[in-house]
This record gives C-alpha cells, structure tokens and sequence, in this order.
C-alpha cells in the first residue's frame, strides 16, 4: 500500500483503499470464514479502515468483521460502521432518530465485538427528523466514548453545510467525514460536495468506484441481461435495456478501450481516477470474494496521465451523472410528489 493519507483533519491516517463489507452475508457471500480471509488479506495487503453498516445483512456484515478483528486486530484498525436504514419489521427500527441512534450503535458495538467505533456514520439524510437531534445524540456517544468520530453518507451539500454550522452554533460534535457514490459513470458530486467537503476540511471515503461492477471489465456492447447479483433489488441500477443503462454500456466501452491504449486493466484505471481527485481520502472497495480483491489492490500504484484524464473527461464529461439511479439519494422534494404539486383548491360554496 502506498503512504497513508490524512483523514480530514482529525490527525488520523487511513490508507487510500478503505474495504467496504456490504457483500459479506446473505446478500452476497454467506462464507463467514471466506469474508474472515478476505479481511486479513486486505490488512495484509496494507489497508487499515475497514466501512461495514448495521444494514448490511441485517448485522451480519458487523458480526463477520467482529470475528475477523477478535485477537488483537481490533486496535490497528480504523472501523466505521453506519445507522439509519430499516432493521426488521418495527418501524422505529430506523432512521436518524436520538431514540434509534442511541439504541442501534449498541447493537453494532456488539456484533463487532468492540467499545467503540472510530467512525459512524449516519447512512442517509432523513426528512422526519431533526438534524440537531441527530447530532446531539452522537455528540452524547462521543462524549460516552463509543464513538470517536460522526461522518455522514450520501449528504447532499446544503446537508453537509447545516451539520456544520449546527455543530458550531449548538455546540456539538462536528461531522469529520462524508461518504458518497463516486465513479467513472457518476462524477455528479465534482459539482458542489467534494468543493464543499475541500471547503470544510472532511475526510471523502466514496463508495462504489466501479459502479457497482460496470466498471469491472464484465459489461459490454450488446449486453441484455443483468449480470449483477444487485439487479433483482435495482434493476434501475443495473438492468442493460434501459436507456440511462446503454449510456453507461456505451461509455464503458470506450473507458475498456483507454484503459486498454494505456497497459490498464479497467478495474485499475477506475479506482485510479477516483484516487487523483484532491478531494478523496480513500475509496471503498467491496470485493466479494478474494480474487476480486487481489485485482484490486494494485490500483494505488496507478498514475493517470494528464492525457488520460483529458480523454475520460471527454467520455464522462466532468460533473455528470450518466444515470440518476446510481446517485444513492434523491431528495422527497423530487420523489414525492405532493411536495412538488399545489393541491387543487376547491372553490367554497
């Protein structure tokens, strides 16, 4: 692994790859000692910030990272986990709540067999709850010595603003960090979140450099079935015959062919770019099973020439969102409806 890069401005040094554990449980690989193997390669491998979520599975995510950390690599580590999304069928069991909050980093810490969690993050905005409620109850958690650090995902700018001037004004923690999708096909957030996040020191650990796997050397022109286990839950996201989709197809075909001109494997050339921007402290790779990350660790040693980097802005021009689903968040002012359209107004009699 190459040097270790500044978390922020927290004093914190994490490695430019960050392992995501999303894929470590039913919803991708149930081989608890397979996941076990995968996470000791990576720390082998040099990397020391492990991201996992209490979503991811329903929990079972943590517990395989618990197991894997148990016996002293606890303490090399830094580890960040998430809350916000549904856990179960009780609808207070999710969300940005203090009441959920409080109660679900219990939950995490015990699967993770740990005391505290470096960094945890709330998962999604949630329109229903206070932003100041939220950060007051991972304030108390600071203060408590359960958590070290707040960061935040998928935060829209304005959001990531309003957690700082809270913070400022009501005296609470500050959120050190943001986690948002970042790729070849969905640069949307070079517009105003990583200026921001520049702006305001935060660490950026984006998800998804390879697009959910588009940009893993496995899609192609003329594609007409989803090769993603993911494409059954988005098929937005993922299903070839839609138009936003064969954009993405298009594009990838023409990336495949620089990183071919340029002695790269596709894999190396996406986590690469998501690398040079200024504004990245480390990208989370998920890799589901051992081969996938040995293909991509050797991206750190990648540099992109500026000739390089002027051919993708031509493909993927800067700022874009080649499909809107792969953004991770929209806002209810765009999703609902209701909060877009006058009711009509009937008139009194």
């Amino acid at each position: 692994m190459t040097e270790l890069r500044p978390f922020g401005r927290t004093g914190v040094k994490v490695s430019p790859l960050t392992l995501g554990a999303m894929n470590f449980g039913a919803r991708a690989n149930p081989d608890h000692e397979d996941g076990i193997r995968i996470i000791h390669r990576a720390l082998d491998a040099g990397i020391n910030v492990i991201d996992t979520a209490d979503a991811y599975s329903q929990g079972e995510s943590e517990t395989i990272v618990g197991k894997a950390l148990a016996g002293g690599l606890r303490d090399e580590v830094f580890l960040a986990t998430k809350v916000h999304m549904q856990i179960g069928d009780n609808p207070n069991h999710r969300g940005n709540s203090r009441r959920w909050v409080i109660r679900e980093v219990e939950n995490s810490l015990r699967r993770l067999q740990t005391d505290h969690v470096d960094l945890y993050q709330i998962h999604r905005p949630d329109a229903d709850t206070d932003f100041d409620d939220t950060l007051g109850a991972l304030t108390d958690l600071v203060r408590q010595g359960k958590i070290r650090y707040i960061g935040t995902s998928c935060f829209p700018p304005s959001a990531i603003v309003e957690g700082q001037w809270i913070a400022q004004r009501r005296g609470r923690e500050r959120v050190v960090s943001e986690q948002p999708p970042y790729s070849l096909l969905n640069r949307g957030i070079e517009r105003e979140v990583l200026p921001v996040a520049q702006q305001y020191g935060l660490a950026v650990i984006p998800w998804s450099p390879l697009a959910g796997g588009w940009l893993s050397g496995r899609y192609h022109r003329g594609l007409t079935e989803p090769i993603s286990l993911r494409a059954g839950r988005q098929p937005g996201r993922f299903d070839p015959t839609l138009p936003a989709n064969a954009t993405k197809l298009a594009a990838v075909e023409q990336l495949g062919a620089l990183a071919q001109e340029a002695g790269l494997s596709l894999i190396h050339l996406a986590l690469a770019f998501v690398l040079e921007h200024p504004a990245i402290t480390s990208a989370i790779i998920g890799p589901r099973t051992l081969e996938h990350l040995e293909s991509q660790l050797g991206a750190v040693k990648v540099t992109l020439s500026q000739d390089v980097l002027d051919r993708i802005d031509e493909i993927v021009p800067p700022g874009t969102v080649l499909n809107q689903a792969d953004a991770g968040y929209q806002a209810p002012a765009i999703t609902n409806p209701a909060l877009r359209r006058r009711q009509a107004v009937t008139p009194a009699r």
